[in-house]
């Protein structure tokens, strides 16, 4: 049987970064995804233990390590898909020997770090099976979407039906997608939550929470609330093609936080404000044309972005950022979160 787990990437409206300091966010799904099939095999027929493989559809790379370079390297690890235990320096230092030798290009050597993450959420849900995982994106890397989270809460989600640890609400399996139970959401959100540490170090927990649950959220020093949004929200996300890297940016406030802590204090203090006055005017109704271009003044004064509602312009403003270079996603806000297929 082949599952396929589907989990979305997010934009943050406020409270980026500040965030992991105990200001509050505001996030949101957004109608992007990443696909994580999973097909467990049988031992390799010629009486080896079969491979572990993993193929970056989108990169055209594949990486793949023999069950039992898996087992020296980790022992007899994994098969237990309750909560997660986080990885230990020992377990990522085996993880990263099972990178040697695996022909990672120089270019994308940020690689790493997510294939260290999906070595560890494989072998501790599934231990040395033998199986191949398949991932697609629409989502760019690296462009603050929240591609890491989507890769981690898509391959956990279908790590853990495959283990039979979740299951779907209907439990139809047709070949569509379907939703989880929030209990089963809560354990793949615990799994993705372990992978993005492994990727981004110290991570506040939103990006896989949106990722995981969808629609918008208020997140605060661990707590998630439900925002619902009485209007649809779309956005026009514009890609630089400039990467970021997550890691170091939050390395780099939490350095001037503690150079300057006063001042710093009253940065985070300001951002939780604008976060939680956003919240308020998310939830807030707008009946009326009118109504609803105030809405958006106000999102677009506090987000400090222009947000054009009218169709002709949007597409005229894409255009024109596309004609530059800059690649453009015409997104809604607010959508679900994972889902999975069975087929």
């Amino acid at each position: 049987m082949e599952v396929r787990a589907r989990a979305p990437g997010k934009i943050i409206l406020a409270g980026e970064h500040a965030v992991v300091h105990g200001s509050a966010a505001v996030a949101a799904a957004i109608d992007l995804y990443t696909t994580s099939s999973l097909r467990l095999l049988p031992a390799g027929e010629d009486g080896g233990a079969g491979a572990v493989e993993l193929d970056l559809r989108d990169s055209g790379l594949t990486f793949s390590w023999p069950c039992s370079r898996v087992r020296a390297a980790l022992g007899e690890v994994g098969g237990k898909a309750g909560a997660p235990t986080p990885c230990s320096p020992d377990e990522l230092a085996a993880v990263a020997k099972l990178l040697e030798g695996q022909e990672i290009p120089e270019a994308k050597i940020w690689l790493s770090a997510g294939l260290s993450a999906f070595l560890f959420l494989y072998t501790s849900i599934l231990g040395c099976r033998p199986g191949k995982a398949v991932v697609t994106s629409d989502l760019p890397i690296g462009a603050g979407l929240g591609s890491s989270a989507a890769f981690c809460v898509s391959m956990s989600g279908a790590l853990l039906t495959a283990a039979g640890a979740v299951g779907v609400a209907g439990g139809s399996g047709a070949e569509e997608w379907e939703l989880f139970g929030k209990d089963d959401l809560e354990l793949v959100n615990q799994w993705a939550f372990q992978g993005e540490k492994i990727i981004h170090g110290k991570p506040s927990g939103i990006d896989n929470s949106v990722s995981t649950f969808g629609s918008m959220i208020k997140f605060k020093k661990g707590e998630l609330t439900n925002l619902k949004s009485r209007n649809p929200v779309k956005m026009l996300i514009t890609d630089t093609r400039v990467g970021r890297n997550t890691k170091a940016l939050l390395a780099g406030v939490s350095e001037r936080a503690s150079r300057h802590p006063d001042a710093m204090a009253s940065v985070f203090n300001a951002v939780n404000s604008i976060s939680e006055e956003l919240s308020s005017v998310v939830e807030l109704a707008a009946e009326d044309e009118i109504a609803i271009t105030s809405r958006e003044d106000k999102l677009a004064e506090l987000m400090e972005m222009n947000q054009v509602s009218a169709h002709t312009v949007l597409e005229k403003v894409a255009t024109e950022l596309e004609s530059h270079g800059f690649r453009c996603f015409k997104v809604e806000v607010g959508g679900r979160g994972l889902q999975v297929c069975r087929a």
